[in-house]
């Protein structure tokens, strides 16, 4: 081929249908979808994203959603995942699907509605795994197995969630490939530029930016704020984030889990020092959070998180990252990016926090490494991986 022909052929437009979650809906799904397209729309103009929405009871009725969708799935009703996949084979313009997967987005037991949409399919498939369970049920690994036997290509965000595929899904690793979560890409400002804009100044502020729910862990920093302040008295702690719209549904719009966050805060005397933000909070006011922060916290409590958002967005500015030792953290933060600290343990999280404050050439060899990978994972690198593997996948180059 010739040089001329093959940039040509890099350059062909890839008309491409995502299956996911979408914005507005309040998923980090939806918000991981948005981004993944806006950043794939700049490389691919002439064949702009599609998006077949997923809609459960909270949702069906009540969402408007931007023109970019063109098909909504009912989570529960198997006639409309076949509808969907009928239209799509019916339209010899589209080349690929994605469909982003995680457990709780698809309808029937573990999500087995999926596999009659895939079922119906005649187009090729990548699929994106948010999560990649490894001692998953005998229920669950059946459905994700058969997943990625139909697609062409399994994206996962982490090479532990590869080797689990292999060796507990009996996926092939030929068709997996690594990429990133994807982050925007935060200007190297001083930290001082960001605390002023939202009138922090004088604080040390430690973040954590979530859809909440109990399995988030929050209580387990505001344990540790006790010991925290004694050495750092301006310490201030950001909880930002609505709680979860399936957590309210099923507690019956009772927000019980932000309810016992509140009394913790009240019982510990520490009210001067957390900060509840009680709202789902669009990209821009997010990486001015994540901009003003000294340290970015997840202490999540499911060890087989395989993808965090927050945190991803937290490394690709160059924080200093503290978490539980979930699959993604563990990954992502190493020994040279971050602070692991064990599951449920107060004590070791206000450890760490003094540590750095006390060594703030330490805390500044962290930001850096973190910051250096943040780079690799900016929306705009993630974006040409996708579109070169949509390329791969149709055999374009």
């Amino acid at each position: 081929m010739s040089l001329q022909n093959n940039l040509t052929s890099l350059a062909r437009p890839v008309r491409v249908v995502y299956v996911s979650s979408y914005i507005p809906r309040k998923c980090g799904i939806a918000t991981f979808t948005k981004d993944l397209t806006t950043a794939i729309n700049l490389l691919n103009p002439l064949a702009l994203a599609e998006i077949a929405a997923m809609d459960n009871t909270l949702t069906k009725d009540v969402i408007v959603y931007p023109h970019e969708v063109r098909f909504r799935i009912f989570d529960q009703k198997k006639a409309d995942y076949i509808r969907v996949a009928t239209a799509i084979n019916k339209d010899p313009t589209i080349d690929v699907v994605c469909l982003q997967h995680e457990f709780g987005i698809y309808g029937g037991h573990e999500g087995r509605l999926v596999l009659e949409f895939l079922k119906k399919l005649r187009k090729p498939v990548v699929v994106t795994l948010h999560s990649v369970v490894e001692n998953p049920s005998p229920r669950s690994r059946a459905v994700l197995a058969s997943v990625c036997r139909k697609a062409s290509a399994v994206v996962v965000m982490l090479a532990s969630s590869r080797e689990a595929l292999v060796a507990h899904y009996g996926v092939s690793q030929e068709k997996i490939v690594v990429i990133h979560h994807g982050v925007p890409d935060f200007p190297r400002l001083d930290i001082s530029a960001w605390k002023k804009r939202l009138s922090l100044d004088d604080r040390v502020v430690a973040t954590s930016i979530n859809l909440l729910s109990e399995h988030k862990g929050i209580e387990h920093v505001v344990g540790a704020i006790g010991d925290i302040i004694r050495k750092v008295p301006n310490f201030l702690y950001l909880i930002i984030g609505e709680t979860h719209p399936m957590v309210l549904a099923y507690e019956g719009g009772k927000d019980v889990y932000r309810e016992k966050l509140y009394q913790l805060v009240g019982d510990l005397g520490i009210g001067k020092h957390v900060r509840f933000i009680q709202r789902y909070i669009p990209i821009e006011e997010l990486v001015a959070y994540i901009g003003a922060s000294d340290f970015y916290i997840t202490p999540y409590q499911d060890p087989n998180q395989a993808a965090s958002g927050g945190l991803a967005y937290a490394i690709g500015a160059g924080k200093l990252c503290m978490s539980t030792p979930y699959l993604y953290a563990k990954e992502m933060l190493n020994s040279t990016r971050g602070i692991l600290v064990p599951f449920k343990d107060s004590k070791a999280i206000a450890e760490a926090v003094i540590r750095m404050v006390v060594h703030p050439k330490k805390k500044a060899y962290f930001e850096k490494n973190a910051y250096e990978i943040g780079r690799t994972m900016t929306w705009i690198n993630i974006g040409h991986q996708y579109y070169h593997l949509f390329h791969n996948v149709l055999g374009l180059h």
